[in-house]
């Protein structure tokens, strides 16, 4: 493999907000997204060589009826799902076409129009497992929250502290679904949904869409901003149940099964960039509720297991701090449309390293890495860097 099939180049971004479009289809917001990106690339629908669309709530074959209308140019369009890290594992599928030397410019394409409320259980769990209860997002979530004050003294308050970060830097945000500045006592008088997690404090699923195009780093295209290349980018399965769940199809008490699937990846993606978290300026992860974003510092490695309310005390994630986290105001205030998620990721963190961020600009950031965790342990890791 030559060494520029490696160098992957994302070329353009764009987006549809994030939030609820009565009226608009799917394919409605996945063309917009596509259509910015190509924009932001310079660059027309028939110099992309292949697709993939990620979803999980959408019919089959919704990556063609949402991307041949842009044009008939004959080209593999692959529909990818794997719950939250749907569009993770998009991402990952593209990169491989591109360096193995099968595509010189890929898009990839995450829309989601989901149902209001919780999300199914009928989608993750099996009959017997909905039946026996503990099947809704948030109680697995709350009992890995309350696991977590229980062994390392992690508080209400820390967990609210992330909701009024996220939202505070959502004001700024133009594709976030909500953009109000909370206080911590309004954050901890919120209504409590499943003790400890709060209204304020957890994302709710919508609808939108998000498009990155990526290309081959030999392929010319003159672009007076900085290079942007993907640094690194892992996908991973987690062995065993990845969340304090019940009833679990599988249990081990094997210290090397133990690890998180979020461990795993950032591993991986670290080890593929050929750097560490002390080396990220700034960070996009999956926040469905507060107390994830905590945990998802330990697990990403920007401090010890315990600490991740302590990095919140010391305001070590808001922006101006040293391990900026969640600048575009996280899912909590986004909202989840899973299919487009981490892709809304990428394009925040690109716009960060491109320094087009605006009021919520963290200062000199010249590497990346966006974070997302679905159902069953699919998780992925990606790793963004900008060229000197």
């Amino acid at each position: 493999m030559s060494v520029s099939a490696e160098h992957v180049v994302v070329a353009g971004v764009g987006m549809h907000p994030f939030g609820r479009f009565e009226g608009v289809t799917p394919a409605q917001m996945g063309q917009l997204a596509v259509t910015r990106a190509l924009a932001d690339a310079g660059m027309r629908w028939a110099d992309v060589d292949a697709a993939y669309f990620a979803s999980m709530y959408l019919p089959a074959t919704s990556g063609a009826r949402t991307l041949k209308p842009l044009g008939a140019t004959g080209i593999p369009i692959s529909d990818v799902e794997a719950a939250c890290a749907s569009g993770g594992v998009a991402l990952k599928q593209a990169i491989l076409g591109l360096r193995a030397g099968e595509y010189d410019c890929v898009a990839v394409v995450g829309v989601e129009k989901m149902p209001r409320g919780f999300m199914d259980p009928a989608m993750i769990f099996e009959p017997w497992q909905i039946e026996l209860g503990l099947s809704v997002n948030p109680s697995y979530w709350a009992m890995r929250a309350s696991r977590h004050m229980h062994e390392y003294g992690t508080t209400e308050t820390q967990i609210a502290k992330v909701a009024v970060k996220n939202h505070r830097n959502s004001v700024h945000n133009e594709n976030a679904m909500y953009r109000k500045e909370f206080s911590l006592d309004e954050i901890l008088a919120s209504p409590l949904v499943c003790d400890p997690i709060r209204l304020l404090e957890i994302c709710a699923p919508n609808e939108g869409a998000a498009a990155v195009i990526l290309t081959r780093g030999d392929r010319p295209a003159p672009d007076p901003r900085p290079e942007i290349t993907i640094a690194g980018c892992a996908q991973v399965l987690a062995g065993f149940s990845a969340d304090w769940r019940a009833p679990m199809h599988s249990l081990s008490a094997r210290a090397d099964d133990a690890v998180p699937p979020t461990s795993k990846a950032a591993e991986k993606a670290y080890a593929e960039a050929g750097i560490g978290p002390d080396d990220i300026d700034c960070f996009e992860v999956q926040d469905t509720d507060a107390f994830s974003e905590l945990e998802a510092y330990e697990h990403l490695g920007l401090c010890r297991p315990g600490e991740g309310g302590r990095l919140i005390d010391e305001g070590v994630t808001d922006i101006g701090g040293p391990k900026p986290v969640n600048a575009s105001g996280g899912l909590i205030s986004k909202g989840e449309p899973v299919g487009a998620s981490h892709l809304g990721q990428v394009v925040e963190i690109v716009r960060q390293l491109r320094g087009e961020a605006r009021p919520r600009q963290v200062s000199g950031a010249a590497t990346g890495l966006a974070h997302v965790l679905g159902a069953a342990g699919n998780c992925a890791v990606t790793i963004l860097r900008r060229s000197a």
